[in-house]
């Protein structure tokens, strides 16, 4: 076996000690290096997914370090903004014109009170045989909106 490759794919402790330029070798505490891995990149979790329920109940997460996003972003016309999640920043984003924003509220609040059990909510909209696509035209919303809203729900 090719032990470069090896080290790579495994992320053991002499590709990490490389990448940071840390002189030595891993000390023998750290036990072989196929039995660790370090991430270097962020996750995503649901907050009530399943991979979050099988991390505390196998009590992993003391391991771990867990942080609330801020809120979803969209780079647009050379700035940056943040995607409105509730009614008040809908009314303040400048993300949208006057008449765009008072759809994407109406829209907001549909969602805010969607419940699946109840018909009442569903406002005409057929969770089971309506696209999301005749939603957004349902609220009548445009392009960008419909864009920065997939965006947004595909974290």
């Amino acid at each position: 076996m090719n032990e470069e490759y090896d080290v790579i794919v495994l992320g053991t402790g002499l590709t990490l000690y490389k990448r940071y330029k840390i002189p030595g070798s891993p000390p023998e505490s750290m036990g072989r290096g196929r039995d660790w891995n370090v991430d270097l990149i962020p996750k995503f979790l649901m907050a009530n997914g399943q991979l979050v329920k099988m991390l505390l109940y196998t009590e992993v997460t003391r391991y771990l370090d867990f942080k609330v996003t801020e809120g979803s972003f969209v780079y647009k016309g050379g700035k940056i903004y943040k995607v409105p999640s509730t009614e008040a920043e809908a009314l303040a984003s400048s993300l949208m014109g006057l008449f765009e924003k008072r759809r994407f509220r109406k829209f907001l609040v549909y969602v805010a009170n969607f419940d699946e059990k109840d018909p009442r909510t569903f406002e005409g909209i057929d969770p089971k045989k309506t696209t999301m696509r005749d939603v957004y035209k349902k609220f009548d919303l445009g392009q960008d909106v419909i864009d920065f809203t997939g965006h947004a729900l595909a974290l």
